[in-house]
């Protein structure tokens, strides 16, 4: 089995990425930060799936620096992988002139640097074999400014800048590099914005919020053969939010 990596796989849109790529016959680690409940029963439904899935969980608090910088330095020094889905988010809203800084650092750490530090600790051997798929979550945040979602669309910005660049540098070695932009998920996540669901959900040309696995499939697509000439693109997966207009008649 390939082995691939998924961060921030205990709960929501990443317990949905580690189910469908292990249902593709991948040897999947994730890490998650707090969710060890949600993660143990996680393996447990694999597992129970498929007596031959290859699962396993790590802790790991994307936040800390240096406890990524050791998890790198532990993924360098191993086996090479296959395969690298940066999942993992944090969040913050605030107006764009009210942003703290120390905030916003520590989101970018978790949505940006994180990944810059994993994705440069397994993109080395992934060209030696010249074989690699990463994938990077980030938001339709990105692409379409909204009023108080400024620090938080910035990580994602810099994130698919990143993503990006690392695709044209690794294209020629076999590795592709791809940007998976979700709209709304139905998440713990959006919990807090339960009271505007309604309004937010007429926004959207589909009508509602996406699920978890309506993204995972696409992940999942990524990881598979039939994407192997796909590299620095972009896939808005939001229900037709980003392709249309904020005013409606």
């Amino acid at each position: 089995m390939k082995p691939v990596l998924v961060t921030g796989g205990g709960r929501g849109l990443g317990a949905a990425i580690v189910r469908r790529l292990a249902a593709a016959g991948f040897a999947v680690t994730f890490t998650y930060r707090s969710a060890h409940a949600e993660a143990e029963a996680l393996m447990a439904e694999i597992r129970a799936a498929d007596p031959a899935a290859q699962i396993a969980a790590r802790p790991l608090d994307l936040a800390d620096r240096a406890a990524v910088d050791a998890f790198a330095e532990e993924l360098e020094a191993g086996e090479a992988w296959y395969g690298f889905c940066h999942n993992a988010g944090a969040s913050y809203d605030t107006l764009a002139a009210m942003i703290d800084q120390d905030k916003a650092e520590a989101v970018m750490q978790v949505n940006h640097f994180a990944f810059v530090r994993l994705a440069r600790a397994l993109i080395r051997p992934m060209t030696r074999a010249r074989a690699g798929r990463i994938v990077a979550i980030g938001s339709v945040a990105a692409l379409q400014a909204n009023p108080g979602n400024a620090a938080y669309a910035a990580s994602k910005a810099a994130l698919l800048a990143h993503v990006r660049g690392l695709a044209v540098e690794s294209a020629r070695r076999g590795v592709t590099v791809n940007y998976v932009a979700p709209g709304f998920i139905d998440t713990a996540m959006l919990e807090k914005y339960a009271d505007y669901r309604a309004r937010m959900e007429a926004q959207i040309p589909a009508g509602r919020f996406a699920q978890p696995d309506d993204v995972a499939q696409v992940v999942a697509f990524l990881f598979s053969p039939g994407a192997g000439y796909m590299t620095g693109a972009v896939l808005p997966v939001d229900g037709g939010l980003s392709a249309s207009l904020p005013a409606h008649r």
